[in-house]
């Protein structure tokens, strides 16, 4: 479970940070052909890597715990589990949704069906929602090395 915990938060991280340079580096809407290849590389990013690395990571944290009986005394271990399912949250309303649909949103400007105009309006919001869930899963991985005793729950 360990080692899928791992390579799901090493892909979700990954991902996470390829999000953001993408975002540094995309073509204004302006350069509508390099923007909607953009937007279709992040909308693609975060479907196949961030979902699916956050999923991993969040069911074989869920099932280290139930394997594991000691994990569900330590205080640490269920305040990794809170902020995964906020990370999990997160990601679907705040990153995957808005890049998928901004990715939609691009391909139809592309074909004139869409005012490029109005393309790009969350860029700022995308990115800022990226650096805090980074954080976010910056400290699930100190809080799984370092294991600091917050509360001994009852057995």
């Amino acid at each position: 479970m360990k080692f899928l915990h791992t390579m799901g938060a090493t892909g979700l991280m990954g991902a996470m940070a390829a999000l953001v340079v993408m975002l540094g580096v995309a073509p204004p809407p302006s350069a509508l052909d390099g923007y909607a290849a953009t937007r279709s590389a992040m909308g693609a990013v975060a479907t196949w890597i961030v979902l699916p690395s956050l999923t991993l990571t969040l069911v074989s944290g869920l099932l280290a715990m139930t394997l594991n009986r000691g994990l569900l005394q330590a205080g640490w271990a269920w305040l990794k589990l809170a902020t995964g399912v906020l990370m999990f949250e997160g990601v679907l309303v705040y990153v995957q949704g808005p890049m998928r649909q901004e990715a939609e949103q691009s391909a139809l400007a592309l074909a004139g069906r869409v005012d490029p105009a109005t393309l790009a309006e969350t860029l700022g919001a995308e990115r800022n929602t990226l650096w805090v869930l980074l954080a976010v899963a910056t400290a699930n991985v100190v809080l799984g090395i370092w294991r600091p005793r917050l509360v001994r729950l009852p057995r």
